[in-house]
C-alpha cells in the first residue's frame, strides 16, 4: 500500500464516514495536518475545526476498522495519498480533493487511470444514445484505454457494458459504497466491473446514495481521467457538471453531436457551441486526449472516383466530350473553354487512359465499363 501508517488510513477511513465528500473544512485541515490530528479535533470538539458539531454527531456510530473489514469482505479496500495506487491527478481538486477511497477490484486504479477517459450522458438515453455510448465503450477499450463513467442507467452502463464487452478495463465511480448496487437492477453490471475492472466511492461500505452525493462524485470522475466525453445530455443534465468540472481542470471536453430535434442533445450542442471538441469515434477521441503526433484519427472520406486523379486540365476537357455524338477537336477546346492545342493534348492522355476515344468523325467518351 505504501508507507501510510495504519493509524493515518483508519482516520482517513473514518472521516470517510463523519464528512461528506468535497467537505472544504476537512480539506482545508488535511492540507495542514495528518488525518490522525484532524480526528483527534474533532473528537474533543477542538474550535479549530469549522462547524465540529456535525462531524462530532456521527462519531458514536462510526467504526473504521469495521469499515475495512466490510470492504474487504466483498474484495475492496481502502486507498489514502500516499499510496503507490493512488491516482496523483486527483491533488488537481484541490481543498476538494478525495482524502480517501474506497475501491472494489484487483486491477490498479493508478494504473488504469493512466489512459482513461470519461464517457457520461443522460440517464434517459435514447437509442441513438445508448448505441453511440457502446461503441465508444468497446473502441476505448480496444485501444487499450480505461472508461471511467458514474453506473448510472442510460450513458454510463452503456459505456461500462461496451467496454467489457470488448475485454477492456472501466471504472464506475459511485455516490454510495461500493458493497452497494444502485441503481438496483444494475447488481449483476457491478459484480461484473469489480471482476474485470474497479469499483470507486469517497463513502464507506453500507452507505446510501443521497442527491448531492451524484455531484459531487462528478468531480472525481473529471479529474480522475485524462478528459471527458459527453454522448447525450439534455440542458440539465447532471452528465454536464462532470464536462464543466473537466474544464475547470483544464482536461479536454469532447462532445458528439445529435439530432437537432432530440431534447436529450441539446446539452451537448450547448457545449459544442462554447468551444468543446467534437468527437464522433474512438479514434477521434483518442487523438484529442493521447500523445501528440502519435494517436491520429484517420480523416473519414467518401467512396473514391477515378476522376479525382485526373489533373485540372484534363478534368475540364473530359467533361467537354459528349458521350454519344462525336465531337471535333475544335468544338471540344470551344466547350471546355481552353485553347485546340491544350485540348489535343489533354485528349490524347485520356484516349491513353480509357476515358475517350476518337475516329474519323472526332471525340466521344469510352465504352461504358471504361473509367469514368
Amino acid at each position: 500500500m505504501g508507507g501510510v501508517s495504519q493509524d493515518e488510513r483508519l482516520s482517513r477511513a473514518l472521516l470517510s464516514r463523519l464528512a461528506e465528500p468535497a467537505d472544504r473544512r476537512i480539506g482545508r485541515l488535511l492540507a495542514q495536518r495528518p488525518a490522525t490530528e484532524v480526528v483527534e479535533l474533532v473528537r474533543s470538539g477542538s474550535p479549530h475545526v469549522p462547524a465540529v458539531e456535525r462531524y462530532a454527531l456521527r462519531l458514536d456510530s462510526a467504526d473504521p476498522e469495521a469499515d475495512l473489514a466490510r470492504a474487504a469482505e466483498v474484495g475492496g479496500r481502502l486507498l489514502v495519498p500516499g499510496d503507490l495506487e493512488w491516482p496523483s491527478q486527483l491533488d488537481d481538486l484541490g481543498e476538494v480533493a478525495p482524502w480517501a477511497l474506497w475501491v472494489r477490484g484487483t486491477v490498479d486504479l493508478r494504473l488504469a487511470a493512466l489512459r482513461s477517459v470519461a464517457v457520461v450522458g443522460s440517464r434517459a438515453a435514447t437509442r441513438y444514445g445508448d448505441d453511440v455510448a457502446a461503441t465508444l465503450g468497446s473502441d476505448l477499450a480496444l485501444r487499450r484505454w480505461t472508461v471511467v463513467s458514474g453506473g448510472a442507467f442510460g450513458i454510463d452502463a452503456a459505456a461500462h457494458r461496451g467496454s467489457l464487452a470488448a475485454g477492456g478495463t472501466t471504472v464506475a465511480v459511485l455516490a454510495c459504497g461500493v458493497d452497494v448496487a444502485y441503481p438496483p437492477r444494475h447488481d449483476a453490471l457491478f459484480a461484473r466491473i469489480a471482476a474485470d475492472g474497479l469499483l470507486v466511492s469517497e463513502v464507506p461500505p453500507g452507505a446510501a446514495p443521497h442527491r448531492t452525493r451524484f455531484l459531487v462524485r462528478n468531480r472525481v470522475i473529471a479529474a480522475l481521467t485524462r478528459g471527458t466525453v459527453v454522448v447525450e445530455a439534455a440542458v440539465r443534465s447532471g452528465a454536464l457538471s462532470t464536462a464543466h468540472e473537466a474544464a475547470r481542470l483544464g482536461r479536454p471536453v469532447l462532445g458528439v453531436p445529435g439530432p437537432v430535434t432530440s431534447p436529450m442533445s441539446q446539452g451537448v450542442h450547448r457545449l459544442l457551441r462554447d468551444g468543446a471538441g467534437v468527437v464522433t469515434s474512438a479514434a477521434e477521441v483518442v487523438e484529442a486526449l493521447g500523445e501528440l503526433g502519435t494517436d491520429l484519427a484517420p480523416r473519414p472520406s467518401g467512396p473514391t472516383d477515378p476522376r479525382d486523379s485526373l489533373d485540372p486540365l484534363s478534368a475540364r476537357v473530359l467533361d467537354a466530350v459528349p458521350a454519344r455524338r462525336p465531337a471535333t477537336l475544335d468544338s471540344v477546346a470551344r466547350t471546355a473553354g481552353v485553347a485546340p492545342a491544350e485540348a489535343a493534348g489533354a485528349l490524347g492522355l485520356l484516349e491513353v487512359g480509357g476515358w475517350v476515344r476518337s475516329d474519323a468523325a472526332g471525340w466521344r467518351l469510352a465504352p461504358r465499363g471504361a473509367p469514368r
